[in-house]
């Protein structure tokens, strides 16, 4: 029996002859951004380091956390100015 390979879908192909083509999908915080493609909605993310690496199950938990932390310091920091 033979195994037939299944091609890739026209926009997958795309990405792989001439890169992907990212735009930020969300912005976790002023340092933390998640990326997604365009073409075959491959998603990323920057880790510790400033580096993309692929959007897991864990680090889609510890953006989630890194932005209601960083939400939450920003209504802090604004209500200390308004109170001042």
């Amino acid at each position: 029996m033979k195994k037939t390979k299944r091609s890739p879908a026209p926009m997958k192909l795309y990405c792989n002859l001439f890169g992907h083509n990212y735009e930020v999908s969300k912005n976790v915080t002023s340092h933390v951004k998640e990326y997604t493609c365009k073409c075959c909605k491959k998603e990323l993310t920057t880790n510790s380091d400033g580096d993309l690496t692929e959007l897991t199950p864990k680090f889609r938990e510890v953006n989630s956390i890194l932005e209601t932390m960083y939400v939450r310091r920003l209504e802090r920091t604004r209500e200390h100015v308004l109170t001042s």
